[in-house]
């Protein structure tokens, strides 16, 4: 790959996502945990602005409260629930003509997550910022979809023979 680094690699992502995870192919188990995590540590940032806007119109349930629901479902049940899903793609792919490995599943999806990231803050600005409405419905549909693309580029990019 022509750029080395975590932040060059995201960015690529969003124009040359097989490539950019066809490069990090064979990464050790233990840095797919590190890219899951700091994924999620991300999407937790991302929520703070929303959770306080959320707690300031609604003082019934403290900012505090709020982000230690968040910081369980994220940290916590996120990452169990994407190694399931990794799993569940693999194990389902092994039905089609184009399997694809365990390993692979994950680095796809986790990568995926990883470089979604930026657009989920910019959501989690918007929504602390702006609130519901055009903008935030804008922000949150540019994230899904690009992460969508990414993972599902990244998945086809890892079913071609090595």
């Amino acid at each position: 790959m022509d750029r080395a680094g975590i932040v060059p690699r995201i960015a690529q992502s969003w124009w040359a996502p097989g490539r950019v995870v066809t490069a990090l192919r064979g990464t050790p188990e233990r840095v797919l945990i590190v890219i899951l995590m700091a994924a999620m540590l991300i999407f937790l940032v991302a929520q703070a602005p929303g959770h306080a806007r959320a707690a300031h119109l609604d003082p019934s349930v403290p900012l505090e409260a709020r982000m230690g629901g968040a910081l369980l479902a994220v940290m916590f049940m996120m990452p169990l629930l994407a190694y399931a899903l990794a799993e569940l793609v693999a194990f389902l792919s092994r039905l089609t003509p184009w399997p694809v490995a365990s390993q692979d599943s994950r680095l796809a999806l986790f990568w995926a997550l990883l470089a979604v990231a930026p657009a989920m803050l910019l959501s989690g600005l918007t929504e602390g910022f702006a609130g519901p409405g055009a903008a935030l419905t804008l922000t949150r549909v540019v994230a899904g979809l690009g992460f969508l693309v990414i993972w599902g580029a990244g998945l086809r990019a890892l079913t071609r023979k090595a």
